[in-house]
């Protein structure tokens, strides 16, 4: 793997949200191909004081600013004093249709069985060793196929990610073994056509060339719950049109929590509606789903 530090794209014209003195844009070599991704470390930060890292996954056929428009998390890492990237997918074009290989989707990473799990920690070793990184705080959030891309870091990197938080993913295998203690926050609309709540095949996808069949959200909590020996019945809060379940009493410091939206479509809860298979559906203002992963990440680190 070879670094290609301090690289400008200058086809990829990010929009005025990335901030030229605290952003950066950067590529590794990796079998062959130069991966990229975005940034942000906030102004301030001491840089011999061990950060945390949100590393931020955008949905199939977006790229790196989306996620970081939709999820609006480099203004949350300015107030948390944590550093976030936001990581290219692939795909056919440079900065569009790009997609994360994750199990039954999607897109170009699908076909091509791109290794994405090898990129994130190769990424995470590159940002490690240019920046002060708490190893123990080290956490994954992504939208619907970035949110699936999460939940298969939690299955395949449970030694490098304390903690994941995937949005409107599913975890679609049947071989999940983390081998290490990790926790999860899990957001999903109960009215997403496009990643459906109870399972099934999607009746609203972008991506008609790969049909597939999603696991429910309840297989999720399911897996993550009895690999962290967490109560199986949860306690249960309901405000407005979000119900809050708290899996109590998992072992190694671990927690599994869920968010589930009623008439919510495949979204980022209090983000900001995205384009294409960003947020394709108008996001709910009753909760933060930004505010409430950090609460929980900030929470929970490797014990």
């Amino acid at each position: 793997m070879r670094l290609v530090a301090a690289i400008v794209f200058a086809l990829l014209a990010f929009p005025c949200t990335a901030d030229p003195r605290s952003d950066s844009q950067e590529a590794i070599e990796l079998d062959g191909v130069a991966r990229t991704f975005f940034v942000h470390v906030p102004q301030g930060l001491d840089p011999k004081r061990p950060a945390p890292l949100v590393v931020v996954f955008h949905g199939g056929g977006g790229n790196a600013m989306n996620g970081a428009n939709m999820s609006g998390m480099s203004a949350k890492a300015d107030a948390g004093g944590f550093i976030v990237a936001y990581p290219n997918g692939t795909g056919p074009g440079a900065w569009n249709l790009l997609t994360w290989n994750t199990w039954r989707c999607c897109g170009y990473a699908f076909d091509q069985h791109v290794d994405d799990v090898k990129f994130v920690r190769a990424m995470v070793r590159t940002l490690s060793a240019e920046y002060a990184i708490d190893p123990k705080r080290i956490y994954a959030t992504g939208m619907s196929n970035g949110g699936m891309m999460a939940y298969r870091l939690g299955c395949e990197a449970a030694d490098l990610f304390a903690a994941i938080a995937p949005v409107a993913g599913a975890l679609d295998t049947e071989s999940c073994k983390p081998s290490a203690p990790v926790s999860a926050i899990i957001f999903h609309g109960e009215a997403d056509k496009h990643v459906p709540y109870q399972g099934g095949k999607p009746t609203a996808t972008i991506d008609r060339r790969h049909p597939r069949v999603d696991n429910p959200v309840s297989y999720a909590v399911d897996v993550f719950t009895r690999a962290n020996g967490c109560a199986l019945q949860p306690t249960r809060t309901k405000t407005g049109h979000v119900r809050h379940d708290v899996y109590s009493t998992c072992k190694n410091a671990t927690a599994v929590e869920l968010y589930s939206i009623e008439g919510q479509g495949h979204a980022w809860p209090g983000g900001q509606k995205g384009l294409r298979a960003g947020n394709v559906d108008p996001p709910t203002t009753e909760i933060s789903a930004t505010n409430l992963m950090w609460d929980f990440f900030k929470a929970h680190p490797k014990p």
